[in-house]
């Protein structure tokens, strides 16, 4: 859930949007189709944790820690460090 959250949260604001888009190759289709996926939600983890003020901002905005959202990815199998 944290992690769809997470995904709501990057695509409020269209640059981030934008950029997550251009980063992760999706398309605004293939990321409907693949909204549960648990390799997209862990793209989107991946995407907040390779950018601090994303991060920080994201983690503020879904009332949880940097932490949580780092240890949501791992879960999902997301990361180099995983």
């Amino acid at each position: 859930m944290l992690a769809l959250n997470a995904l709501g949260w990057v695509l409020v604001e269209q640059d981030r949007a934008e950029r997550f888009l251009s980063l992760t190759g999706l398309t605004p289709d293939d990321l409907r189709a693949a909204v549960s996926d648990p390799a997209t939600l862990s793209a989107v983890l991946d995407f907040l944790c390779a950018h601090e003020p994303d991060l920080l901002g994201a983690a503020d905005a879904l009332d949880a820690t940097p932490q949580a959202l780092v240890a949501a990815r791992r879960a999902l199998g997301g990361g180099l460090d995983s």
